[in-house]
């Protein structure tokens, strides 16, 4: 973060932390971010505004403060603090240290949250009161926690106040305290999965990675500094200081994206003028379906960017109806081990490849973007440890989706086993992230999604997989989405597709099946299905609320069949 043993701005980032001096240096009064506050006003809700000026200083006075305090820069430190001025603040001054976050979704369940915290070793724990009596309670590696930093008030667990961490950084950088070198490669932060398809993994994440998939995000949208956005997944926010680009912090709960307040988005758009949006499908959905009952219009917004499930048809129709003609819809495709991969935008979906979606082609992701290699290999479930032992399937053939460049993470933290799963190495120091995602390539350099690896249905003589068959029945007027599992019946796997309807849906289910049965003959794996399940609302995921709980849909299917 320094030059030469000083705290001054470099005259280019060398870590994702320099963005930040940066931007307050050349804008130091501009706001970076509009905070929602707790209270509401016949007006609309209110909000603070904090300056870059302000979110750097504090930033700094905590990297400080943290290490005069006694971290040493590598240390893992867990972060559990409600979005708002103090997360953000904490999160650039933990960069800006060297220091490395520790973020888990504390959605993902307290013995999940134990477990992963417990794999991660962090020797520092910040967090709100509620968070620290948590892990008292619990635990919550208990084993290496050597400092407690209290956001807010502190109670009987001791340790210090966010407060007083920054009153001793403000000391320590007038006495000439100079924060360390933190170099490209050195790590950023260790993200946990939400352990949809499996156990939360802890991703880690260098500068370099961060510091991609700004440029990416960038050059991949056209983002421009003085834009406005409206980040649904706080850490998305992160973001938008690198990008010159001011946050809108929406008043929400980001761990159930559904349940949000519609006018809790459209309100800050329309009032900000808000040009960038992020939201997850189950978001978009639920805001969408509000904006075209009441005829809601939002032209300010020149793009409204997608993550976490593919976007069913009928919301990007919806959204069409939102946007200006100019403005688009983009559904970026990656994982939290790698994003951005691919993208195609919103016309080009509806106009040229949906078509073939409800035909049974998959899902198209569009080409990769640039810095990114793309290939599809042979489907195995075996760790494959160098590319050059993987089979690279041509044009046209269903495989795993594979990818190299600088925004792929290289490693789970303390995960040997799914590490190797997941990694291949290749020459130059290169590696390889397998996505865990089936697709194929068509001969325009597109990529189309065919689901989750592990979702696939493995018969005697054939294997489904889940998207290209599940968007041939979700064409169904009075089918919200649908779901490809293989439960167990009598010690044979049966093919079922689990069925949610749209709200105030009126068929009944014998005409829904023959209905559904015709459509399937479109695609010549349909007639393999043989059951037809209707399910009350599909278990998702918690981060997005978008990706369906394929196992427990199993389970229940076979409780169904049994």
């Amino acid at each position: 973060m320094t030059d030469d043993a000083t705290n001054a701005p470099r005259s280019s980032p060398r870590n994702v932390a320099d963005y930040l001096p940066l931007m307050a240096a050349e804008r130091p009064d501009a706001v970076a971010m509009y905070i929602p506050k707790r209270s509401r006003s016949a007006a609309g809700r209110d909000y603070d505004e904090l300056t870059y000026r302000r979110l750097d200083e504090r930033a700094e006075r905590i990297a400080a403060g943290l290490l005069r305090g006694g971290l040493e820069k590598g240390a893992h430190v867990a972060l559990m603090v409600r979005p708002g001025e103090d997360f953000f603040a904490l999160m650039f001054g933990l960069f800006r240290a060297g220091l490395v976050p520790v973020l888990v979704d504390p959605g993902i369940g307290k013995k999940n949250l134990g477990v992963c915290l417990g794999r991660a070793k962090p020797v520092a724990f910040i967090g709100i009161s509620v968070a620290h009596a948590a892990r008292i309670a619990l635990g919550w590696a208990r084993e290496s926690v050597e400092r407690n930093i209290t956001v807010g008030r502190r109670w009987f667990w001791g340790g210090d106040t966010l407060a007083m961490t920054e009153r001793l950084g403000k000391k320590a950088l007038a006495e000439g305290f100079a924060l360390p070198d933190v170099r490209p490669e050195d790590p950023a932060a260790i993200l946990f999965t939400s352990g949809s398809t499996g156990p939360p993994k802890g991703v880690v994440y260098t500068h370099r990675n961060f510091m991609a998939q700004v440029e990416a995000l960038r050059d991949m949208f056209g983002i421009e500094p003085g834009e406005v956005n409206l980040p649904t997944f706080p850490p998305f926010a992160l973001f938008d200081p690198a990008l010159g680009v001011t946050s809108v912090i929406p008043h929400m709960d980001p761990t159930r994206p559904a349940d949000v307040d519609p006018c809790e988005v459209i309100e800050p758009v329309k009032r900000f003028g808000v040009t960038m949006m992020f939201g997850s499908p189950a978001l978009l959905n639920t805001v969408g379906r509000h904006a075209e009952k009441h005829d809601v219009k939002l032209p300010s917004l020149r793009r409204v960017i997608a993550a976490g499930a593919p976007l069913p048809a009928a919301t990007i129709e919806r959204w069409q109806g939102v946007l200006s003609d100019e403005a688009r819809l983009y559904p970026p495709y990656g994982a939290t081990e790698c994003l951005p991969v691919a993208c195609l935008p919103s016309d080009e979906i509806v106009r040229d490849t949906w078509p073939e979606t409800e035909r049974g082609a998959g899902v198209c992701v569009g080409r990769p973007v640039e810095r990114i290699r793309l290939e599809i290999i042979g489907i195995t479930d075996e760790a494959i440890a160098h590319f050059e032992d993987a089979e690279v399937l041509p044009e046209g053939e269903i495989g795993e989706i594979v990818v190299s460049g600088p925004m792929v993470t290289r490693s789970y933290f303390a995960d040997a086993e799914h590490t190797a799963l997941a990694k291949m190495q290749d020459v130059d120091d290169a590696f390889w992230h397998r996505m865990g995602d089936l697709g194929w390539r068509d001969s325009a350099g597109r990529v189309w999604f065919c689901g989750r690896k592990a979702h696939r249905v493995v018969l005697e003589d054939k294997t489904l997989f889940t998207v290209p068959l599940e968007k041939v029945f979700d064409a169904h007027a009075q089918v919200f989405r649908t779901a490809l599992v293989g439960p167990e019946v009598k010690g044979r796997v049966t093919p079922a597709l689990c069925v949610e309807l749209e709200p105030g849906a009126t068929i009944g289910r014998e005409d829904l099946e023959g209905e559904l049965r015709t459509l399937g003959e479109a695609h010549e794996d349909a007639g393999r299905i043989e059951h037809f399940l209707v399910h009350a609302g599909f278990p998702v995921d918690i981060r997005h609320n978008a990706k369906i709980g394929r196992e427990e849909l199993r389970r229940w299917a076979e409780g169904q069949l049994g």
